[in-house]
């Protein structure tokens, strides 16, 4: 089989990226042809493909021409267009396996494919097919309200990055590509969760288009000698506010076992000077999988403790696997991979209160679980089984 992947960029920049490229991976172990459409960025990986891949697009105002170009990208630009068709054309695919394809690319290529007659699969990482801002947030709290066929709230709150410029992009983009027109260019929306599966029907997209099919991970990065476990905990993730790690830090600040923390992002100065006499809290920044690996495996727990709607995190799923429980926030597909007393713990996201009592909890508790049972269901040859079935399934339709 001819499979095209779709991703707007090409290096492992976050969990939409990291999928992606284990997917590619995965096809062509499987002894399948595999290509992949990217925006050109310099971070990227090489590949035999970026000849067709469309330039790099700025969203600064501050650069007014690179801006105007940037502005026709979400909706299909012509270097978009044509630079995919020329793919398609060399390349032939059976599929398109869509992944996170607005603003950089756009869903012009789904279009393009399926007036082909070539089948379209799109992988979902987040909200954006109903929520212009992604993350089902405004001004901190958690928001549905776009939910509906009119995105103009979006423009009001200024959700995205409260800016209006951003938020009017994102709204129109969303107006665009509404889910009719997304709906007759896709034949199938793969969830990586029942959650968020759940939010699309709420949306308003048809069940029979949806397949819930979890996210798998590379074992080969969690292999090596298991670690003795230690007094610390950790975090492992973006620094953010959706993440809810200001939450985190307010409370671990008072509590006498080490938080280490793998990441780095806008809150990274800021937390790291308001925290920088704390000895309870070492700030290991961006760090290799080596080094994060160590992290996790010798912790004695990690720490997902989201404001917002994470989708199948796989921060969670690689603690796991390492043997590693996870005191999770109650929050999106989160608790779909928590067995409470048994892998873990959930509290209410938000709830600094409960986060103390559940982080006590973990810090007293000694968790033995089958971990390498856990590694099964995440493996890459039970996803492939899955994800090329419902290939088939859709070539029958």
């Amino acid at each position: 089989m001819k499979i095209l992947i779709a991703n707007k960029f090409y290096y492992p920049r976050g969990g939409d990226c990291i999928y992606s490229i284990g997917l590619e991976k995965l096809l062509k172990d499987a002894g399948h042809e595999v290509a992949f459409f990217a925006m050109d960025y310099p971070e990227n990986l090489d590949s035999p493909w970026k000849q067709y891949w469309p330039s790099e697009v700025s969203f600064s105002p501050k650069k007014p021409l690179q801006f105007l170009h940037a502005f026709a990208r979400p909706f299909g630009d012509k270097e978009t267009k044509q630079k995919f068709t020329d793919l398609l054309d060399v390349f032939k695919p059976d599929v398109v396996h869509l992944n996170n394809i607005h603003t950089q690319l756009s869903p012009v290529i789904a279009e393009i494919a399926h007036a082909r007659g070539i089948k379209v699969v799109w992988t979902l990482h987040d909200h954006k097919l109903i929520c212009p801002a992604y993350l089902c947030r405004s001004q901190g709290k958690i928001c549905e309200k776009c939910f509906c066929s009119d995105k103009s709230f979006c423009l009001k709150n200024k959700c995205v990055k409260n800016n209006w410029l951003a938020s009017f992009i994102a709204m129109k983009e969303a107006t665009v590509w509404n889910k009719e027109r997304l709906i007759s260019n896709v034949d199938t929306f793969i969830c990586p969760s029942e959650f968020l599966k759940r939010q699309m029907l709420k949306g308003g997209f048809p069940e029979n288009k949806i397949q819930v099919l979890p996210n798998f991970i590379d074992l080969d990065k969690i292999k090596g000698e298991r670690l003795e476990k230690q007094a610390h905990y950790c975090y492992v993730g973006r620094l953010s506010e959706e993440k809810g790690i200001r939450t985190l830090l307010n409370v671990a600040s008072s509590i006498p076992n080490k938080l280490k923390i793998l990441g780095t992002g806008p809150l990274a100065r800021e937390l790291q000077d308001t925290y920088h006499n704390c000895t309870q809290i070492e700030f290991m920044g961006f760090q290799n999988w080596d080094v994060c690996r160590q992290v996790i495996a010798s912790a004695s727990f990690s720490v997902m403790p989201s404001e917002c709607y994470e989708n199948y995190p796989f921060a969670v799923i690689e603690s796991l696997c390492l043997g590693t429980p996870v005191l999770g926030a109650n929050i999106g597909g989160i608790p779909e991979l928590i067995k409470e007393g048994v892998t873990g713990e959930l509290f209410e996201s938000g709830n600094r209160e409960e986060l103390v009592e559940k982080l006590q909890i973990m810090i007293d508790k000694t968790y033995s679980f089958d971990y390498e049972s856990i590694t099964v269901d995440f493996s890459k040859d039970v996803y492939l089984a899955y994800l090329l079935n419902l290939y088939s399934e859709v070539a029958k339709q």
